[in-house]
């Protein structure tokens, strides 16, 4: 499956909704909380993991 910059950053939201979706309905932290200081550290998290993952992925593709 081929990846472009859309369909990757919908299955990197889709897969922090998800999470974000358990966690509220575990009901393991105050919804406010989760809001407010979980799910922006995900995204970020998850940016950060993408853009590395990208970076290796050049990398290794240009290597003999």
């Amino acid at each position: 499956m081929n990846f472009d910059l859309p369909r990757a950053a919908a299955l990197l939201l889709l897969t922090v909704a998800i999470g974000a979706g358990g966690l509220i309905g575990a009901g393991m932290m105050p919804l406010q909380t989760t809001l407010m200081m979980v799910v922006p550290s995900m995204l970020v998290f998850g940016a950060v993991a993408f853009a590395i993952g990208v970076k290796h992925g050049q990398f290794r593709a240009t290597q003999v």
